[in-house]
């Protein structure tokens, strides 16, 4: 009894230090748009005007939201000097392993060996600009701890698998890449750029990855939305 007691209180441990670390990392910021996000941690359900369901797509867009959430951080945010945020970060409201996440566009799914919480597909012709090769990224489908909450059907190993739209790949987790450190529960979505040779590039880069608007038809570039939470406007 005293062991369960142990481990219970440290699981919780984590989840209020994953809490607390996005406070401090949305506190860096003094937008609005951080104000909004730090709320809607605090009280998921007093922001659900903007929650955008997963499978949504937003007028004639290319890609669907991959998961149901407040699109709390977008393309371009920093959180610190001379860092710029190389995706978009959703956060669901939910506990981690709760909120399903699916593929946004039909592509070839890859899972590195040691991936626990991150699955990469490539899309051979980018819907926007056919002539060139994108891959979709999705990561922090996991427990502090690092057990996967990805779907059984793609173990680590797994190389260029098709998916379809819509394909479950996993839930939302709060694996941060470091056990005892987690992040709070959300999925990051980046578009990274090929390398010309079949590779994917650094996504820690942004000069590696593209802007999410046009792909999902929200203003998801900070440069041009500093402030504000996305909302998709349905056809």
């Amino acid at each position: 009894m005293k062991k369960i007691m142990i481990v219970g209180s440290f699981v919780i441990g984590l989840v209020v230090l994953g809490s607390a670390y996005l406070v401090y990392r949305v506190g860096l910021l003094t937008n609005d748009r951080s104000r909004q996000v730090i709320a809607f941690i605090r009280n998921p359900s007093s922001r659900e005007s903007m929650i955008i369901p997963a499978g949504t797509r937003c007028g004639n867009a290319p890609f669907t939201m991959p998961t149901t959430g407040m699109i709390g951080f977008i393309w371009g945010d920093s959180f610190r000097i001379g860092h710029q945020h190389s995706g978009i970060d959703i956060f669901s409201g939910t506990e981690a392993g709760v909120t399903p996440v699916y593929a946004a566009y039909d592509g070839y799914l890859s899972r590195l060996e040691d991936w626990k919480s991150s699955l990469i597909i490539r899309i051979p012709s980018d819907p926007l600009n056919p002539d060139q090769q994108i891959w979709t990224y999705y990561t922090h489908m996991a427990d502090p701890s690092g057990m996967s909450f990805i779907v059984d059907d793609f173990p680590p190993g797994t190389r260029n698998l098709f998916v379809h739209e819509g394909t479950l790949l996993g839930y939302q987790g709060n694996y941060s890449g470091t056990f005892g450190n987690p992040t709070g529960v959300h999925l990051h979505f980046s578009i990274v750029k090929d390398d010309g040779e079949d590779r994917y590039l650094n996504e820690l880069e942004i000069g590696n990855t593209l802007d999410p608007t046009p792909y999902f038809g929200l203003s998801l570039n900070a440069s041009e939305n500093p402030k504000e939470i996305p909302i998709c406007r349905v056809n």
